[in-house]
């Protein structure tokens, strides 16, 4: 069987991971590019990154090439928005260019509004600690919905608000994480509002949350009980209820009874068209800061950033969430950070990323199957890339870069996956 004959296969990328250009055409710096330091590996910055500011038409040409269908990319809001009040006609241009560019191709364009990289301005100004950062925020939804809404259908918000918020926490100690959820969640309400307000053709709009699910153990928890501790209170604001439940259901979790009024549910509260997620593993086998998980067995398979090889998340993602929240919905991120290089032969030879993109999608392939509506996979990520903290050590690509020169090199499993694409996953 074969996937849906309109099912969305793509990849995804973040303007802070592979832009560079900090400070050219009247970008302000972000967060990212004004790190403290001591905080990202050997202290290496984002100022150029995979350079795509400059070489985004060769790295949309190597999308045409691999048969992509879609490609989730976010705005660099400070490339936009560099100042309060002022709006950004070159950075603006920029994006305009690379949509017009991607319809062209027959590549669908979805628009990520916040991937992690605040702007400087904002942060001095309060940041997420601030209400107001959540109308500067819509602000920014308007001017890039204005922008690119004729082309664009697909919209998300903000991307992983866990990993983010924590972010900010750690920049500021002071700042507690239930304001930080407020102002989170009504700059993502705001957002919506204006995007359906301006948007130039119906819109399709998400959040894209991090995807943590618990997966069913022999002896040790049956499906129900996966289910449950899926979107236990105990997961807090890791979790996917913190988030979720306000957003989709207009229900608030207990932590947060004190912090979110009715009216800010009002705000909150936006219907929603898909249920975005970003899925790596089974958080069941995941290590447990300071304790030992025995689900963690020494020698398990794990990527280059440690996350345990369980394909079985796909599965029970699709199906929890479309249990919980009756969404249609699409994998936003999944892939394999792994030791590559350029070999002998001139080529990149990543077997085990590629067994892992076959494994993984026979899972998204058996929620399809089961009638769960999967409505599309987006592989993270096209480039090898900035990964935040890591620096560039870690490499998720489909796409081999070499830093010192930005060569682009595609490995072998980005032609697997391009097999997968055009078979509409029939090979798997």
């Amino acid at each position: 069987m074969s996937f849906p004959k309109n099912f969305i296969w793509g990849t995804a990328t973040a303007a802070a991971q592979i832009e560079g250009a900090w400070d050219e055409d009247g970008r302000t710096p972000s967060i990212w590019d004004t790190m403290p330091e001591g905080k990202i590996a050997r202290n290496e910055t984002c100022h150029v990154a995979c350079d795509h500011y400059h070489r985004w038409k060769e790295d949309l040409k190597i999308m045409k090439k691999l048969g992509m269908k879609a490609y989730r990319f976010s705005v660099s809001w400070s490339r936009v928005i560099p100042r309060r009040g002022e709006i950004n006609e070159k950075g603006l241009k920029f994006y305009r260019n690379l949509v017009d560019c991607l319809t062209e191709m027959g590549i669908e364009p979805m628009v990520t509004l916040f991937h992690s990289d605040m702007p400087v301005w904002v942060f001095e100004a309060g940041g997420w600690k601030k209400e107001k950062t959540s109308d500067d925020f819509e602000d920014y939804a308007r001017v890039v919905t204005e922008a690119l809404s004729d082309k664009v259908k697909y919209w998300f918000t903000m991307n992983e608000p866990q990993c983010f918020a924590s972010d900010y926490i750690m920049l500021d100690p002071e700042a507690r994480m239930e304001e930080v959820t407020r102002n989170i969640l009504l700059a993502h309400g705001k957002a919506v509002r204006a995007i359906r307000k301006y948007a130039k053709q119906p819109a399709k709009i998400g959040l894209v949350i991090m995807g943590l699910c618990m997966e069913p153990v022999e002896g040790v928890m049956d499906e129900l009980t996966a289910e449950a501790a899926t979107f236990s209170e105990e997961m807090r604001y890791m979790g996917m209820k913190w988030w979720m439940d306000p957003v989709i259901l207009g229900e608030i979790p207990s932590a947060l009874q004190n912090t979110l009024s009715e009216d800010d549910m009002k705000i909150i509260c936006q219907p929603l068209d898909l249920f975005a997620g970003n899925v790596y593993f089974s958080a069941n086998y995941a290590d447990i800061p300071g304790g030992v998980n025995p689900l963690a067995v020494p020698g398990m398979p794990k990527s280059q950033l440690g996350m345990p090889f369980k394909p079985k998340c796909m599965y029970y993602f699709a199906k929890f969430v479309w249990h919980r929240y009756h969404l249609p919905v699409l994998f936003t991120e999944n892939g394999f950070s792994n030791v590559d290089f350029i070999m002998s032969d001139g080529k990149v030879h990543d077997p085990q990323r590629q067994d892992y993109i076959h494994r993984y999608l026979l899972e998204v392939k058996r929620a399809v199957e089961e009638g769960i509506p999967v409505i599309g996979y987006l592989y993270w990520s096209l480039l090898d890339n900035f990964e935040w903290f890591h620096g560039y050590d870690i490499r998720f690509g489909l796409v081999y870069v070499d830093y010192q020169t930005q060569q682009r090199t595609i490995k072998d499993s980005a032609y697997y996956y391009a097999d997968v694409i055009r078979s509409n996953g029939e090979i798997l």
